[in-house]
């Protein structure tokens, strides 16, 4: 799960690198990296599986590209998707996984990411990815992100554990939706969405329109004030970026389980 959101960060990056057009290629390869391998002398010599993510876009400029695994670091464009946290996700899931990422970028002739995972000779068992505990039947989840990005995974997430999932990129285009559509079984709600309404105000209008509306807050940023108020006034947990899909089910579980906001 973790590598796969990470390659949906990098593709994504990719064709926003390429506003008219161009060509993204994915890789896997197995390598052997020997010690004296330039670059990659922080990894050491051994077996690796190596995934790359290229394109033919506008490239990287060396400035940028001693940033773009920042956390929050970001040249988007204001109005484009992208939260600035994609590539430090990329950075965590590589390091949790004891690899490297190369980067080789060129002015106008595009970008290559290269991540290396260690490769294991041993037999992938069962017990090596253990199974979600708690899967949905169907509960329809309504995804308000103002990241494209971070509406993919998320729906995408939900999908995968047995939920119906819509998605809204704003906090106007999550009240009108409710307007329209029968009620949710649960709004998972981006606390920070700009421009427009935050997490707690669109909460508070969506409890207007359906009173009780039983909800998860998501946000890149630690526990705040405005959080806060929107667990007191019926939200029912909150969920730091970037989450895993066993914290994503269990949350679910926790809340669609619980009848105290319903």
């Amino acid at each position: 799960h973790h590598l796969s959101k990470s390659i949906m960060n990098l593709v994504t990056n990719a064709a926003e690198a390429m506003p008219h057009g161009g060509e993204i290629l994915i890789e896997v390869e197995n390598r052997y990296v020997e010690s004296d391998s330039g670059s990659l002398e922080d990894l050491q010599e051994g077996h690796y599986v190596t995934v790359s993510v290229s394109d033919t876009g506008e490239g990287i400029s060396e400035e940028d590209l001693s940033k773009i695994f920042e956390p929050f670091y970001t040249r988007k464009i204001m109005g484009r998707s992208g939260t600035g946290l994609g590539m430090s996700v990329v950075w965590g899931t590589v390091k949790d996984h004891r690899g490297h990422i190369d980067v080789r970028s060129e002015k106008n002739r595009g970008t290559t990411f290269t991540l290396y995972f260690p490769a294991s000779r041993a037999p992938l068992t069962a017990s090596a990815t253990p199974a979600v505990r708690h899967q949905g039947r169907g509960q329809r989840i309504l995804v308000v992100d103002d990241a494209e990005e971070q509406r993919l995974i998320a729906s995408s997430m939900l999908r995968s554990l047995g939920y119906s999932a819509d998605t809204a990129s704003s906090g106007e285009e999550a009240v009108a939706l409710l307007h329209t559509q029968k009620p949710y079984d649960l709004v998972f709600l981006d606390m920070i969405m700009e421009p427009g309404m935050d997490g707690l105000d669109t909460y508070r209008q969506m409890l207007e329109i359906t009173p009780g509306q039983k909800a998860i807050i998501a946000s890149g940023f630690s526990e705040t004030l405005r959080v806060r108020n929107a667990l007191s006034i019926g939200a029912g947990t909150y969920l730091k970026k970037p989450y895993d899909l066993e914290a994503l089910a269990t949350a679910l579980h926790t809340v669609l389980s619980d009848n105290a906001h319903s």
